[in-house]
């Protein structure tokens, strides 16, 4: 029997911190495995050439778009599995026109940028940063940040269900906080499998203490953190970022934090970094940070998901990544 080609078009650059050897290893028992030679992510004119006979592709962040004239050149073309955030800057109407199957591996990324959010949750609630600044200064126990606070009986809001969203809930449940959900696509039967309270998003400002973004960027999510519902939070709540800077109104959560009143997290902002002169460079209360949440230095559990999604597909087992034409609206 024939092995299915498999192109990896990721470039050379990504491959330390991205290919596991062993996933490698497995995915060459069952398909036939060609690698792009470039250093950079394959452009358009190397996808044409790489998948003239491919049956399958692995692409990953910088790889060029699979648009109709790359499609119309991989005629054996049957999956793609993007090792990476979204696939929308990957797919186009091309693929679903084909039938050609997508595949995304970022439910293990999302796992990494859960495990961050919990971190900054915790470092956020026991002001661990500006306690540490008031001291550096000479204080001690003297500071408005004083008394700290713990996870534990205090509500944490989380902005989308998403599968980050999903692994931040997971991670919490030792702490035994109060877990407010705000995700219109989710139901009050589902949010109770969660282990969740539904809410609506004012109910949330209002009440949390912590507060995180896991929501796609979407005409409905543009700046779904707005100057009203700033105005809304409690003083000293954490509002935490690690999805889509766009999601927060900058300039309102700007002038909220010029009075003092809240402590923001941002591993993302818009634009992306922020200005030299951004106030967001300067307020003693508020991170931000250069965009590290996911992996950075080991990806390489993404191509080991890769790999296990492309054994299922040639194999006819149960496909459990798979991303379809009817979600994409939903995807960030």
């Amino acid at each position: 029997m024939t092995k299915p080609k498999v192109v990896i078009t990721i470039g050379q650059i990504h491959y330390e911190r991205m290919i596991n050897t062993g996933a490698m290893e497995d995915l060459s028992k069952f398909a036939e495995v060609v690698h792009h030679s470039g250093q950079q992510p394959a452009k358009k004119p190397e996808l044409i050439q790489l998948l003239a006979d491919a049956d399958a592709c692995i692409t990953s962040w910088e790889v060029a778009q699979l648009d109709k004239d790359v499609i119309a050149a991989a005629p054996k073309l049957k999956a793609v599995v993007h090792m990476g955030g979204s696939v929308k800057k990957v797919v186009s109407d091309a693929l679903w026109e084909r039938g050609i199957k997508v595949f995304s591996a970022r439910p293990a990324l999302a796992k990494d940028v859960a495990e961050t959010t919990l971190g900054l949750m915790i470092v956020g609630i026991k002001n661990i940063l500006p306690l540490a600044q008031h001291i550096r200064s000479g204080g001690w126990r003297d500071s408005r940040y004083w008394p700290s606070r713990e996870l534990h009986r205090n509500k944490v809001g989380i902005i989308g269900a998403s599968e980050v969203g999903r692994h931040v809930i997971t991670l919490l449940k030792p702490f035994d906080p109060i877990i407010l959900l705000y995700d219109p696509y989710v139901s009050e039967t589902e949010a109770a499998k969660l282990g969740v309270r539904k809410v609506a998003l004012e109910e949330m400002a209002r009440e949390s203490d912590v507060i995180s973004l896991h929501a796609p960027l979407l005409p409905a999510t543009n700046k779904i953190i707005s100057a009203e519902l700033l105005k809304m939070m409690k003083d000293d709540c954490i509002l935490i970022n690690t999805a889509r800077g766009a999601l927060i109104d900058e300039p309102a959560m700007v002038a909220e934090l010029q009075k003092g009143r809240l402590f923001v997290f941002l591993d993302v902002t818009e634009p992306e970094p922020p200005a030299l002169d951004s106030p967001l460079r300067s307020l003693e209360n508020v991170v931000v940070m250069p965009h590290l949440a996911g992996c950075i230095t080991d990806c390489s559990h993404l191509s080991i998901l890769a790999v296990e999604e492309l054994r299922r597909f040639f194999m006819g087992g149960t496909l459990i990544h798979e991303i379809t034409p009817d979600i994409m609206d939903r995807l960030g």
